[in-house]
């Protein structure tokens, strides 16, 4: 039997039981493997009796001029089948007045300084948008844990200093990155690119893995491994066109230095074609070999 659909907030909770222990996993609808695991992680962390809650919803606040909303897929009966079939209880999928129901919101959450790095950098109010919807349904949705996908590492970093700046009662919890079987991240615009864009795609994975070959490797080293890779990626055809290739501290997104030792993040966005991806891999630096 396909699991209930909600439209509106008042509805979800009329269908969840009182007190029950709930998880979301919050998505722009498209869902895949990733989305999958995702839910299967919040079914594992919730006791017996819990509800595992997947939200649908493509937010305009979060795509800039000249990006893909119009285009992002909708399929949102084969979004409830492959909810159902990880283990959600409900898919909550609301209307656009029922998310912000005086029109464009005036007052939003401003991501800070770490907002304007990297993604934030190419893609300005990206990460006011984010902040702003998660914000939005986590009211909502009113859950005791959040999964969202380490593939997304700058988000997820942004949504945790969020959820601990203004004290939301929410666990939020990291899910690992799910890869196809040739190492490509999954992510809902895979689906746009061609076989041969498909292929020069590949690099981005290619050039983390570089890197996370070499243990305990110096920064340079590590950027240097990546930079190779994609380097000759962007001679292909089609060729990838690099937007940023980032070693940076896990908390504040800020480059580190040559000096570091310890946690870092190596991030990757580029765009192949009209498709714009992101993956990223986190190394241990060291004193190198």
């Amino acid at each position: 039997m396909t699991i209930a659909v909600a439209r509106r907030a008042a509805e979800l909770h009329a269908r969840c039981a009182p007190g029950a222990e709930r998880a979301v996993v919050m998505t722009l609808g498209a869902l895949h493997e990733g989305h999958a695991a995702n839910i299967e992680a919040a079914r594992k962390r919730l006791a017996p009796g819990g509800l595992v809650v997947v939200t649908v919803y493509v937010n305009p606040l979060q795509f800039g001029a000249g990006e893909d909303f119009e285009r992002y897929p909708r399929t949102l009966d084969a979004d409830v089948a492959l909810a159902e079939a990880a283990g959600a209880d409900l898919v909550f999928a609301p209307t656009d007045d029922e998310v912000y129901p005086a029109g464009e919101p005036q007052v939003r959450i401003a991501a800070g300084p770490v907002g304007d790095r990297l993604e934030g950098a190419f893609r300005p109010g990206h990460f006011d948008g984010v902040l702003t919807v998660v914000a939005k349904l986590l009211h909502l949705v009113r859950p005791h844990h959040a999964m969202f996908g380490e593939k997304d590492a700058q988000q997820l970093a942004l949504i945790r200093r969020m959820v601990a700046d203004l004290s939301f009662p929410v666990e939020i919890t990291g899910v690992p990155t799910v890869r196809e079987p040739d190492g490509l991240a999954l992510s809902s615009r895979n689906r746009y690119l061609s076989a041969p864009e498909r292929a020069t795609a590949l690099a981005l994975h290619r050039a983390l893995s570089a890197a996370a070959r070499m243990p305990n490797a110096t920064p340079e080293a590590a950027r240097s491994a990546a930079s190779a890779v994609l380097e000759a990626a962007a001679l292909a055809d089609p060729p990838l066109v690099l937007d940023y290739l980032a070693l940076a501290d896990p908390v504040g997104f800020t480059e580190v230095p040559d000096t570091h030792t310890g946690e870092a993040i190596l991030a990757v966005a580029a765009r192949v074609g009209a498709t714009r991806l992101i993956d990223n891999v986190r190394l241990t630096l060291g004193a190198g070999a």
